[in-house]
């Protein structure tokens, strides 16, 4: 079966082929792309309560048996010793060099089991440790729904709800037939919802506090009406939020969604992965977008303290893959930080404006709304001057701030107020077919806080990785 070595073998570098891909747009796949409009989802999540429906975008990796604490300690940077039962993480493994390779979000269930919910990175990779391995482990590897199922039926091994909003707690309430526990940021909990105990997660991915359910997805069908009843016994207006609007709820709560995996390069146990890795995965498929191009793909790796994950590294297990690396990463200040760009709105209307110039034989690359993210990772040059200080990683539109927002990473000098420029739109034509025939332009960014959300920043993200840089 042809490898993600060979894939990369027929092309200049992982660069051009990642450039080049032809699979389309990153697509949110099964749920509606609206139920209302994406404007009043958007507006929901702060001022009524929404329904996320994620049964289908993400990857599910279930790890139980004997050695399963000890081999995801292994498997990830985070520190073990406070993980007790009915509690999550946010999981993030590294490779031997100490570059990001993604994250998902991981239960534990049992004392010897654990459920690990995200992208198809972390999940291929924590695959291939134990495959490589002698750990008493047993994965089941349940992966997120086609993108484009085509009117074929889709089944998943669970369902996944999230509610939140500032009139969530009512509905927590009526659905439980009484107050629900209080539930600690990333503790578990068991609620009703009518006649079915589901276990619920303390989160809330757009920066409100919220509650994210599970079970089987035999149930779904139940669970979703029974939470939309409940809604409107209590008179909260719910919104159920569709892919359009989804993508960008991270946006004013500061998770980067798609780095890089940094697995493109390496010898060892990386050569070793990418023969292992098969031709048709995200990794050889995904798309590098954006104005930054480089022939060396390290170029677009980043490190957990770039991201603000840093202060979860378990420095005192013993070993953890990359943790040579990262102890001579920490502090180097070559780190660039995590931050948010705030797009100025009339450059952002002058490239709108281009496609209803006539005069022009190409506009500039199309913003789409309310995400214009148009490739897996993305990677738009910042720029002060003539000199690159950040990259812009992931970007959309919020109506809750009136305003384009993307997450990025930028150099140490960078202080939040400085107004940089961010090229935006790519400088060749490649064979993607998501991006059109456009010209470059500049726009130009204000560097914000990350979060973005004030109400995520200062009350829900006070002590949450999403506000931390290193």
């Amino acid at each position: 079966m042809p490898s993600l070595s060979d894939a990369i073998a027929k092309h200049a570098n992982p660069v051009e082929m990642l450039r080049n891909s032809r699979i389309g747009m990153y697509v949110y796949p099964v749920v509606a792309p609206e139920f209302t409009n994406w404007r009043d989802e958007q507006k929901a999540w702060r001022d009524s309560a929404v329904l996320f429906d994620q049964s289908h975008h993400m990857d599910e990796l279930i790890v139980e048996g004997p050695d399963a604490e000890a081999f995801l300690a292994h498997v990830g940077i985070n520190g073990f010793s406070n993980f007790d039962l009915n509690r999550a993480k946010h999981f993030v493994p590294v490779t031997p060099n100490g570059h990001v390779i993604g994250d998902m979000i991981i239960f534990r269930e049992r004392e010897d089991k654990f459920i690990l919910v995200g992208r198809a990175p972390t999940a291929n990779w924590t695959k291939f440790q134990a495959a490589i391995g002698k750990w008493k482990v047993r994965l089941l590897h349940d992966p997120r729904s086609p993108s484009r199922p085509d009117g074929e039926r889709v089944l998943r091994t669970h369902y996944r709800y999230q509610i939140q909003g500032p009139e969530a707690p009512k509905i927590f309430e009526k659905i439980n037939g009484g107050p629900v526990p209080d539930i600690k940021f990333f503790h578990v909990d068991w609620i009703n919802v009518g006649n079915r105990r589901v276990q619920a997660l303390r989160h809330g991915m757009a920066g409100a506090p919220g509650l994210e359910i599970w079970g089987p997805y035999a149930d779904k069908h139940y669970i979703e009406s029974t939470i939309l009843q409940a809604a409107r016994d209590v008179g909260v207006e719910i919104h159920q939020v569709g892919s359009r609007a989804y993508s960008t709820n991270t946006l004013e709560s500061g998770w980067i969604p798609s780095p890089l995996p940094g697995i493109y390069t390496g010898d060892g146990m990386l050569a070793d992965y990418r023969d292992w890795l098969g031709a048709e995965s995200y990794e050889a498929n995904g798309t590098i977008g954006g104005s930054f191009v480089s022939d060396n793909i390290e170029d677009y790796y980043v490190n957990p303290f770039e991201l603000g994950y840093g202060f979860y590294i378990g420095w005192k297990k013993d070993d953890f893959v990359g943790k040579a690396a990262l102890e001579k990463m920490k502090d180097a200040p070559s780190n660039r930080k995590k931050v948010t760009f705030e797009w100025n709105a009339e450059d952002v209307l002058k490239v709108i404006g281009s496609a209803f110039d006539p005069t022009r034989e190409r506009p500039y690359k199309w913003i789409d709304f309310p995400q214009p993210n148009y490739a897996s990772s993305s990677a738009d040059m910042v720029m002060h001057g003539d000199k690159m200080v950040g990259m812009s990683m992931f970007n959309g539109y919020s109506y809750n701030e009136r305003c384009v927002l993307s997450l990025g990473v930028v150099d140490q000098s960078v202080e939040v107020g400085d107004v940089l420029t961010m090229k935006w739109g790519e400088p060749d034509e490649t064979q993607k077919t998501s991006a059109e025939r456009h010209d470059q332009a500049e726009i130009r960014v204000r560097v914000s806080p990350t979060p973005y959300s004030t109400e995520a920043r200062e009350s829900y993200a006070a002590d949450s990785w999403r506000t931390k840089a290193e």
